[in-house]
């Protein structure tokens, strides 16, 4: 599920993101996406290849990871995140919901260290 006033576009400094052409309420579950979930062995081949950018660590077995389906890949890194996203390791899915107001044809932000407030630098900003 997409919320169908989200689209992908290009961004001025981060190649595309996430957008809404309408104003969003907080609190708003603005995407449900399926995930494939890979093994340790599969997590290793991925983290050869640009795909390694785009999994997520997936339960409590860090070896684990999974590709979420949808726009999900394509949200953009902030630590002022407008949106937070959750894990349901038993249905497979990452939903995003936003944390306040987003106006229209704003970008959707989401925090890649796993909360939307977490200050951590995140991996690549170490390189």
């Amino acid at each position: 599920m997409i919320l169908p006033f989200l689209f992908i576009a290009p961004t001025k400094t981060m190649g595309r993101g996430v957008f809404t052409s309408e104003n969003i309420k907080a609190g708003t579950v603005v995407e449900i996406s399926p995930v494939i979930v890979m093994n340790n062995e599969e997590r290793k081949l991925l983290d050869h290849t640009r795909l390694h950018d785009y999994i997520f660590e997936w339960g409590d077995n860090k070896g684990q990871c999974c590709m979420a389906l949808g726009f999900v890949p394509v949200y953009n890194h902030s630590h002022e995140s407008n949106c937070e996203y959750e894990m349901d390791f038993d249905e497979e899915t990452i939903s995003i919901k936003t944390v306040r107001d987003i106006q229209a044809e704003e970008e959707l932000f989401i925090n890649y260290n796993g909360n939307w407030n977490d200050r951590k630098p995140v991996w690549f900003a170490a390189k």
